[in-house]
């Protein structure tokens, strides 16, 4: 069965609230490929900290499932467990041919307007497994 885009950007936000942590990791697994990775085009108080100091593009990155999962909880831990927030997709997943492009926002988990969000550019390999991420926050 084909994973429609908006079935894999809902698949991939729910990981980001998931709370269990071994349901997170076989999430991990089933959204990528062993190497896969997590690009993330840092908030701007970092690239200017970087360049700063001679990194003029400065990019965050997570790769393979170990390297995923500790971003995974990280985010978890920091935005969703204190209960004051989590993430959704929006509707509005598109792919074409190997790459699908979607937007995530994060909400206040009783309810209201975004405070966050991003879009999300994913690379997906023969079997629909994400083998690049590439993440830019900011809405």
């Amino acid at each position: 069965m084909t994973t429609s885009a908006q079935q894999l950007a809902d698949r991939y936000a729910a990981l980001w609230t998931e709370p269990d942590a071994d349901q997170r990791r076989e999430a991990i697994e089933r959204l990528w490929t062993e190497d896969g990775v997590h690009l993330v085009h840092p908030p701007e108080g970092i690239r200017e900290e970087a360049a700063r100091v001679g990194f003029p593009e400065p990019v965050l990155e997570a790769r393979g499932y170990r390297e995923l999962e500790f971003r995974v909880a990280r985010a978890y831990q920091e935005f969703v467990a204190p209960g004051e927030f989590t993430f959704r997709a929006r509707p509005d997943a598109v792919r074409l041919r190997d790459v699908v492009r979607f937007t995530w926002e994060m909400v206040p988990a009783g309810g209201g307007e975004a405070v966050g969000g991003g879009v999300e550019f994913v690379v997906l390999d023969a079997d629909g497994r994400i083998t690049a991420d590439y993440q830019f926050p900011g809405l």
